[in-house]
Parts: structure tokens; sequence; C-alpha cells
């Protein structure tokens, strides 16, 4: 076709071609031509801004759309949502199938991206007239690979089963070139890795242009590798016996149903390799300290989500740099502070966090209780200005359920009765109270997500500080390595070293043999679980647990079923089971299905209408 012809407005071809051949040649004249984009600087710069635009929001993105946070159990969006289009409240239920829609359609949305990432390979070239060196579009071309690298991992760990090529289709092929069935898994996985390597020794580590941050680095192409290898080594597509018929159009296996070690081994070098060249790039733990020298895990964990690279926060590995927090914040927001106060997490979510020694709630050795309420405040610390002045991070009165937690606790949850200072009071989630309901914005099970809300947002006067949008960090490679090390060689000593990193930074204790340290787990299953309670912590409300329940396939049993939180409907501070008006009691709020099918999205059954060559995705039809 001629570039005269090709149109910035194109109709990209997706997985299941639906256009004609020819209807470039039936468009006006008067449209902007490939040619005069790439002879433009601002045009060509605009080519390649728009090739990053579907890189997902980890704020609204994760929460309203993409929905990876509601999805897993550590989100919980008020239910009365779904009258206004929550259509992942239906999701959380069970109540979808192929026919479904879903926001983001990664299916038909990525290879748009993609194939625009292709046609600037294809076209983009130096301009001595208007300043684009060689090397300059030596660079940007570096990015477009990483990105449809990239989009071919998100692709990967949504549906599982992808069509795959490389390079354009011609619109001009044969039905079996268009009509791509999908390819093995493990081989879409193996060019991923390779080409973001390869990109990993071209790509800078950073810039020193703050106008490029957010564009592709070597350390991104690696912290997605990282996390995509793990992905792969992982019981869902690494031996699942349930896979073994799931073949495609021409009688290949999708996935290899027998457990293969050594991606275990593969996983381990990835992340390690994004560690080392992460350290030696300047990336570190975000840490800040109390006026004696101590690490003040409250304000570390805080900030590490708010602090810009510029600001001193070298955790970040990749960042989106424009996120919509607003909408975020102000779904958590209280009603009674001006906000939406919908945007709750689960009660297994407030259970997963350790207490104040470092034990889970269920170690008998751990002080926890769940009846009563404080005598005393608890002071620590701490400079965390939500804090009640002095360190005060529990008031006397508060129920014991939240008393003596770990700092995450605190900074990731919002309870009944916690002090919230931009108000001058504590929260009052009873119903008909000033935060509570009867309303579809007030939080159904007794919580509200505090985790990435900016504590001086304001929504009555549209106070909103900026903050980066993470979407990959130093302390999530820490325990990417932790758990593929104790796959690949249980024992080793870096699995406990970069465990207790995350935990010191944290506030509590570590494994160890200290006068303050607790015992090391006994063996390899009881360090997977160590390291698996460990993520549910450290990267809640990340977009991170629902990969991992997957991953794992753990879904049945940590997503389907009831659902508690504390009784929405109760108005008085009692925690008596007896009494139908305590708010301070376990309560199911909802009840949520997850069946084998759920671990892939659906192949969206109008592709498979179109393209015969297409199977969907296991136990879906």
């Amino acid at each position: 076709m001629k570039k005269s012809k090709i149109l910035i407005s194109i109709i990209f071809i997706t997985f299941a071609l639906t256009s004609c051949t020819k209807y470039l040649d039936k468009m006006p004249d008067d449209q902007l031509t490939l040619e005069m984009v790439f002879n433009d600087k601002t045009r060509t710069e605009d080519w390649l801004a728009g090739i990053y635009s579907n890189i997902p929001d980890p704020y609204w993105g994760y929460t309203r759309s993409i929905g990876w946070d509601p999805l897993s159990d550590d989100m919980a969006p008020s239910t009365g949502w779904e009258q206004f289009g929550w259509t992942l409240l239906a999701k959380q239920t069970g109540n979808w199938n192929p026919t479904s829609d879903w926001d983001p359609n990664y299916w038909s949305e990525l290879p748009k991206r993609i194939r625009s990432a292709y046609i600037f390979l294809e076209h983009v070239k130096p301009n001595a007239a208007q300043l684009v060196t060689e090397d300059e579009v030596n660079l940007m071309k570096a990015e477009a690979r990483f990105m449809i690298a990239y989009y071919y991992s998100l692709l990967l760990e949504t549906y599982g089963a992808i069509p795959f090529q490389l390079g354009m289709a011609d619109p001009n092929g044969s039905e079996e070139e268009l009509m791509l069935g999908q390819t093995p898994f493990d081989n879409i996985v193996k060019w991923i890795d390779q080409e973001l390597l390869d990109l990993s020794a071209v790509l800078p580590a950073s810039y020193t242009n703050t106008q490029k941050y957010g564009r592709a680095t070597s350390i991104m192409c690696l912290a997605v590798r990282a996390r995509l290898l793990l992905f792969a080594a992982s019981p869902l597509v690494n031996g699942n016996s349930a896979y073994k018929s799931f073949v495609n159009n021409k009688g290949e296996a999708i996935y290899n149903a027998t457990f293969d070690a050594n991606k275990w081994g593969i996983a381990t070098q990835a992340s390690k390799l994004l560690i080392d060249r992460a350290e030696a790039s300047g990336h570190k733990l975000y840490y800040e300290y109390n006026s004696d020298g101590s690490i003040d895990p409250f304000m570390s964990y805080l900030n590490m989500m708010f602090r810009r690279p510029q600001d001193g926060n070298k955790e970040i590995l990749f960042a989106r740099p424009n996120s919509d927090f607003g909408e975020y914040d102000r779904h958590a927001q209280p009603r009674g502070t001006g906000g939406n106060g919908g945007l709750g997490i689960t009660q297994s979510l407030v259970d997963a966090f350790y207490m104040e020694n470092g034990r889970t709630i269920n170690d008998p050795l751990s002080g926890y209780r769940e009846k009563g309420f404080s005598s005393a405040n608890e002071i620590r610390n701490t400079q965390w200005a939500e804090s009640k002045g002095g360190g005060i991070v529990t008031l006397q009165g508060t129920f014991n359920m939240y008393t003596h937690r770990e700092p995450r606790f605190y900074i990731s949850v919002l309870y009944n009765g916690a002090w919230f200072r931009r108000e001058n009071r504590t929260t009052e989630f009873y119903l008909g109270s000033w935060d509570g309901g009867p309303t579809h914005d007030a939080p159904q099970n007794g919580y509200l997500v505090r985790k990435k809300v900016h504590p001086d947002y304001d929504p009555r006067n549209g106070t909103n500080p900026y903050r980066p949008g993470i979407l990959y960090r130093l302390g999530e490679a820490y325990l990417n390595y932790a758990e593929a090390l104790n796959e690949s060689n249980p024992g080793h000593a870096d699995i406990l070293k970069y465990l207790n990193l995350i935990r010191e930074r944290g506030g509590i204790p570590q494994y160890g043999t200290g006068p303050s340290a607790l015992p090391v787990p006994s063996s390899q299953e009881q360090v997977r679980q160590a390291i698996r309670q460990e993520r549910r912590v450290e990267l809640n409300n990340e977009g991170i647990r629902y990969r991992d329940i997957r991953r794992w396939k753990i879904g049945e049993q940590t997503i389907n079923g009831n659902f508690y939180g504390m009784n929405f409907s109760g108005t008085e501070k009692d925690d008596n089971d007896a009494n139908p008006k305590a708010f301070f009691k376990r309560s199911v709020y909802q009840k949520r299905l997850f069946s084998e099918k759920n671990y892939w999205f659906p192949v969206p059954q109008s592709e498979i209408d179109k393209n015969k060559n297409l199977v969907q995705n296991p136990f879906w039809d």
C-alpha cells in the first residue's frame, strides 16, 4: 500500500481481523499521512507517546476498570455501586461470561498499540532539519520494542492463550496468515524473555531529563521480564494437569502439563539480575527515620507510595507519570469528610497483617485479641502525622482487633474509631452516623482502604497532591527473588536476607536467632507460606495479589465463598455476637464465586465468532 494512503486514523488489525483490506483506499486524502507524521518531530513524538497510552493506571485503573484489586481478596468496593456500572462487582460474584464487557478490553486494545509500535519501527527516521539524530531514533525504536514486549506480557497474564505474531500482518495475506490461532504459552514467554534482555543492554538505566520520566529503561525491561518469568514458573502454567488436553487449532498443547523445575531457576536468575542492576543504578528501598536514627516504618511505608525519585524515592522501578489518583482518593474518603466513602478492604486482608511482634494473628504467642476495647492509648516511635500527636496510633477505646498491629496495617486500613487528622475526629462507620449508611456510599463491611490515599487530599477544596503511579518497585523484586529462590534452592541464605529486609522496613521483628528475632521457618513449605504472607501484606492493593492468587492456583480457597467484615448495619459499639445491633462482630457482606475457569479471562466471544481458529480458554465453554 502507498504511504500516502496510510492514515493516522487507521483501524488496526487485531487478533481476529475484522476489516476489509481495501478500506484505506476509500478514505479521504486530507488526512495526515505517515510520511507527514514521520517528517515532523513533534508528530513523531506524539505517535510514540500514543504507544505508551495503554500502560495500566495503578490507581483508578486497578480499581475501577482493570479491576485487579477488587477481583482479588484485597479490595471491597460497595456492592451498591453495581447500579452505576461497576461491572467488576458482577465478576466478583461469578456473573460473567465470554460476552461480558470489560472496559480495558486488552484482547482488542493492546494489539492496536502493538501494531502502532510496529508502524513506528518501520517509518521513524533521522531528521537533520528537525534535529532528530540517528542515536535518538535508535533509542525511540528500543522504546517501541519494549512496549511491544510489555503489552504481550500483559496479554499473557490476562488471557494465557493468545495469538502471537512478530511484525505487522499483511492485510493482503491469506486467511491462514490473518486468522491466527493461539500460540503455545512458553513460546511467547521465551520471545519476551530474550527481547527484554536484549533491550536491557540498549536502553539507559535512567534519564537525566525529568520530562522523560516513565519512558522505557533497562531497569523496566528487567522488571517486566522478572515478573513474567516468575509467573511462567508458577503452578498455574508449570505442570498444571488440568490443562493437559487444552490445545490450539493446530493440535499443539498450549501449556506444558509437565512440571519443569528449571523454570524456577530461570525466574531466580532473572530476579537476581534485576536486583543487582537496579541497585547498581542507585535503586534502593525507601526509608524515613526518627530523630533517634531508627527507621520510621510508618512514614517509610506511607511515603514509599507518594514520593517521586527526585524527592529521594529510589525504590520505584517502573511508574506511570499520570494516574487518576483523584477518583481513587475520593471514593476511599469517609462520607463525612466529603468523599464517596465506599472503597473498602476485606476482612481477610485485615486478618493478614501481622501483630506488632511480627507474628500472625493465629499464632498463640501473637497477643491478638478480638473481643473488647483498649483501656489506654497506644504509643509508637513515629513521626506519622495521622497519629493523634506524640505517636498515639490507636486511642483508648479502640476495638482490640486493631490494636498492637504492625505499622503497615495502620497505613493500609481505615477502621471504625481510627483518628482522622484532617477532620480532627475519629471515623464513625455505624449505621446513621456521619461516615456510615444507609447508602451505597458507605463502607459495607466497616473498612475503607487507606493505602495510596494521600493524607492531604481534601475533597471539599479539591486539594490532591501529585504522586507517581507505581507499577513495579524494588520491594516486590526482593520478594520475587525470595520466592523463586525458595523453589529453586531452598535453604539459601538470600531467602531470609531479602525477606528480612522487607520486614525490617515494615517495622516488625525479623526471622533469625537474635533475642528479638522470630524462629526461622523450618521447612521449604513453611518458608513458602511466610513469603506468601509477606507478599499479601507488603504488596496489598498494588494490583499484584490477583496475579499471585491465580499463578499459585489458590483462587478456589481464597476468593470463593463468603466475604466478611464488621456488621455494617450495626449501630452500637458492641462486639457481642448475639446483639444484632453490634458493629464489631464478623458478618458476611458478600458471597463471591471463583471456579477453575476464572484463572484466565475468557476470549471475547465476538472474536471467536470472527476467527474460527481461536479456541475458548479452559472451562469457559
